[in-house]
């Protein structure tokens, strides 16, 4: 089974990828994982990568997909894959498709988990961190559950940047839905219910 994961940040992708992955037993696929470990090895993709990244740059799509058709290769893809954080374009979708073409495989559904902006500001704009253990709580949490350390609030999640951040995925993202829901692959689920109620929606709609 291939799998395509969309959701704004904050939408509940990567706790439903892992159970994805843990159920199907697919390789999970993700671009930031990819290009670290490119970089750390060194490889020629990872060496042309790292000198857009040390200059602030995005790292272009021929190299984003040269390493995401690389990764497609191992032996771990054969049961299938999840894609997490890629395609985020259409152009990147096109390119996807032409290369698992080549590989002879196709992607099977392309969810999209879908949750209100409104929600989403609240949930990311709640969280707080450990600085002594990285434990991830809540503002209701004076101090962290864990080790005692103290909790704070990444700029990541201030609702001003995660306002720009949904944005940024909304005009990114919408015609990438269109993309998919014009291949008849796209399965859209309410993720602003439970975990599990909202891995069983998925699960269903995979069977």
């Amino acid at each position: 089974m291939n799998i395509v994961l969309l959701g704004a940040p904050g939408a509940g992708k990567g706790t439903q990828a892992a159970k994805l992955v843990a159920e199907y037993d697919i390789a999970h696929i993700s671009t930031g994982d990819i290009l670290r470990a490119a970089v750390s090895a060194g490889t020629p993709l990872g060496l042309e990568a790292k000198s857009y990244m040390d200059k602030g740059e995005l790292v272009p799509d021929s190299v984003v997909i040269g390493l995401v058709k690389e990764r497609l290769q191992e032996e771990d893809t054969d049961k299938g894959f999840i894609l997490d954080g890629f395609p985020r374009t259409t152009t990147q979708a096109v390119a996807l498709a032409s290369e698992l073409t080549a590989l002879g495989r196709d992607i099977d559904a392309a969810i999209a988990v879908n949750v209100d902006a409104e929600v989403i500001v609240k949930r990311l704009t709640s969280r707080r961190l450990c600085r002594a253990c990285g434990y991830i709580g809540s503002e209701a949490d004076a101090a962290c559950p864990q080790c005692g350390g103290e909790m704070y609030q990444r700029d990541d999640d201030k609702p001003e940047t995660v306002r720009n951040r949904l944005n940024v995925y909304e005009q990114s993202t919408a015609p990438l839905i269109d993309y998919y829901r014009g291949s008849d692959l796209l399965m859209e689920i309410d993720g602003d219910r439970p975990v599990e109620v909202v891995f069983a929606d998925i699960k269903g709609k995979l069977a």
